[in-house]
């Protein structure tokens, strides 16, 4: 009777254990990161008889929860991906939103600027028409500066966002760390056996920590025994957490730009390490660098490579006309600065061609005995390569004139060749009179000319070394003598014969070095031939010659000496509109205007936007996917759960029902004893 009372016991126990864990899952049904855990049981050693084994009931082995490596790690990889995408699609949105608005975008200002261009081009006389030129400048230099405001509020945000991500990190990573703690002392107290619940804890932690930078962990062990703690790992193997030891992140100034905070981990013994932002992908950390580093600083290198770019090309155009007081143009836009950091170090940086100028940093390194080297940094090529010879003195690439100043060995200096340019913008003139919508040059035909020949179409190159109070120099005629036309032999005047490329769009010299003389054939040269005249002094400018002049005839160039009634000027200003100017070839030429410039960038944004929400919405369905097929195994089923309970209910009443017919049989034998 003995053997069958315990039997019961055993299996009333087993009941009442399932019966608890089946409650424990449906409570806990709703709990985030739970798993669902079941009984695991076994039959007790039997009794060996004469006539064969009797088995001794039940005993409860474990309690187990559904939990799959794999279905979990797949969970885990997706959630960071789309925590990534996320949080670079947050970023980007606000960067696509700004530069895309009909209203707030660089391009109807552009549109506004150069129409107030062509009104003085149309009326140079009006001082009305200046001040506007004047106006629509200043709302220009304004608006490029409105949107370099709004970027840096978009970076002052991302800087924000990593140092709260940060702290979110060290958070988790001490929570993780205590509740290594607490499991591997609950396994040891309980022979081995998982604390399931704690361990589900710890996962959930775990998860939160991936969603903000993709970690690897690793289950630690005693010998070849795993004791419950797990150490994590960030980036290329920095430890996170080690058992109970944690490694604190921290932002700190960047090394190369002081401004610009950078992820750096503290280990234990107080040493500081900057962790290079390639190792820490995956996660919001992870997103909100790559969109800092490829989105944020891109678009706003970018514009300030337009608002350099316009200043520069526009001030060299404005410098080859004259004013309405005869003088010839100042600067029209205050030229930014190409900023160096840190200052002190003797770097200079000047700009020499806007067109070969690119929307990157650059790192100018020391390297002893006046050398440098310098770095750009879109895409890390070195100028010169390591093994050529360091430059010295002055060293040009990408139309920027580098000189390393004071920089010694090892040391360095960042080059933001554009970063600020549309925050520095302005214009520099005040006074309407002091638009230089003329051009220097006039060339007349004497009433004693006998042909039909013109000279129109004076385009200006350089004023070289004319004064900049008036542009004087001395009038000089070319004449024809039926077969040549000439310069004087004194002053040093050349003429040189022009040819039309239309692989390049420029106007190249033909014929040999430029002398005094340059042949023209009335017969076959009526149509017009562009020839260039230039002076010793470095003053320069083209000009058509059309018709059929006689022998004899001359043409006389003289300097004008107020552009009260000219435009020739104004109209090249107006023409940068449609030129290109920015973004040279492999070749130098040009390839982008004003505007295509900006409309590229608009569109790279909008492409990228496009493409982090694409990704972001298939991660979001990756996501959805692993987590069915994790739940499916370890989500708890009410109806499977609510099924279970009957069952378990039946199994403790049957169990039961055995420890009554003991006792029943158990009484029976006491009867017939007495």
């Amino acid at each position: 009777m003995a053997g069958m009372l315990n039997i019961g016991v055993s299996g009333l126990n087993a009941a009442q254990a399932q019966l608890n864990t089946t409650s424990h899952n449906i409570t806990n049904a709703g709990t985030t990161g739970y798993h669902r855990q079941t009984v695991s049981q076994g039959a007790r050693e039997p009794l060996f008889t004469g006539a064969g084994f009797f088995g001794q009931g039940t005993n409860v082995t474990g309690i187990t929860r559904s939990y799959n490596q794999f279905l979990e790690a797949q969970v885990t990889q997706a959630d960071n991906r789309r925590a990534q995408y996320a949080a670079y699609g947050s970023q980007i949105g606000q960067i696509n939103n700004l530069l895309a608005d009909s209203t707030t975008g660089l391009s109807p200002a552009l549109a506004n600027f150069f129409a107030g261009v062509q009104e003085v081009a149309s009326n140079p006389t009006s001082v009305a028409a200046r001040q506007s030129l004047i106006s629509n400048g200043q709302a220009l230099a304004s608006r490029f500066q409105a949107l370099n405001t709004r970027l840096e509020e978009i970076r002052q945000g991302v800087e924000g966002n990593l140092v709260q991500t940060v702290e979110s990190i060290n958070t988790y990573a001490k929570a993780i760390a205590e509740m290594n703690q607490r499991i591997v002392v609950a396994q040891a107290g309980g022979a081995g056996t998982p604390a399931n619940d704690l361990l589900d804890q710890r996962d959930q932690l775990l998860a939160e920590l991936n969603k903000l930078v993709q970690i690897s962990v690793v289950a630690e062990t005693d010998g070849t025994k795993a004791n419950g703690g797990v150490s994590v790992f960030i980036g290329s193997g920095q430890p996170l957490v080690l058992r109970g030891t944690v490694s604190e992140f921290e932002v700190i100034p960047s090394q190369v730009d002081p401004k610009r905070g950078a992820i750096s981990m503290k280990v234990p013994g107080g040493n500081t390490i900057e962790i290079a932002e390639s190792l820490l992908g995956g996660g919001e950390l992870g997103g909100l660098l790559e969109f800092r580093k490829s989105s944020l600083d891109r678009v706003q290198n970018e514009l300030g490579l337009i608002a350099l770019g316009m200043a520069k090309a526009f001030n060299d155009q404005h410098a080859l006309g004259v004013t309405l007081e005869g003088r010839l143009g100042d600067g029209f836009f205050q030229m930014p600065p190409i900023g160096v950091v840190p200052q002190g170090t003797g770097v200079t940086v000047a700009l020499t061609d806007a067109a070969r100028l690119q929307a990157s940093d650059y790192q100018v390194v020391g390297e002893g005995a006046g050398g440098f080297r310098v770095r750009r940094l879109s895409d890390g090529q070195l100028f010169p390569p390591s093994t050529d010879p360091a430059a010295t003195g002055t060293f040009q690439i990408d139309g920027l004139a580098f000189a390393g100043g004071t920089l010694g060995a090892g040391q360095t200096a960042l080059v933001q060749a554009t970063r600020n340019a549309a925050r520095d913008i302005a214009v520099a003139i005040a006074d309407p009179r002091s638009v230089a919508a003329g051009s220097p040059v006039m060339a007349n035909l004497p009433l004693s000319n006998q042909g039909t020949a013109k000279a129109s179409g004076i385009e200006m190159l350089s004023v070289g070394d004319l004064p900049g109070t008036a542009p004087a120099f001395s009038s000089f005629a070319l004449s024809f003598d039926g077969a040549n036309l000439n310069l004087p032999t004194t002053g040093g005047y050349t003429i040189q014969r022009l040819e039309f490329q239309p692989s390049s769009g420029d106007w190249v010299p033909v014929g040999g070095p430029a002398t005094a003389s340059a042949a023209f054939n009335p017969t076959t040269d009526a149509s017009g031939v562009r020839f260039r005249i230039a002076e010793p002094g470095g003053y320069s400018f083209d000009v058509d010659i059309n018709g059929a002049p006689q022998s004899g005839d001359r043409f006389d160039f003289a300097p004008a000496a107020a552009g009260v009634s000219d435009s020739r000027n104004a109209v090249a200003l107006g023409a940068l509109q449609t030129r290109k100017v920015l973004l040279a070839d492999a070749n130098g030429r040009p390839t982008a205007t004003f505007q295509s410039s900006y409309a590229q960038t608009v569109s790279t944004v909008g492409n990228k936007t496009r493409e982090v929400q694409v990704n972001e919405a298939a991660q979001d369905a990756l996501l959805a996917q692993a987590t069915t097929a994790r739940d499916s195994m370890s989500g708890v089923n009410l109806d499977e759960e609510a099924a279970n309970l009957v069952r378990f209910q039946l199994a403790y009443q049957a169990s039961a029902r055995v420890m009554t017919v003991a006792q029943r049989l158990f009484d029976e034998l006491i009867s017939i004893g007495r």
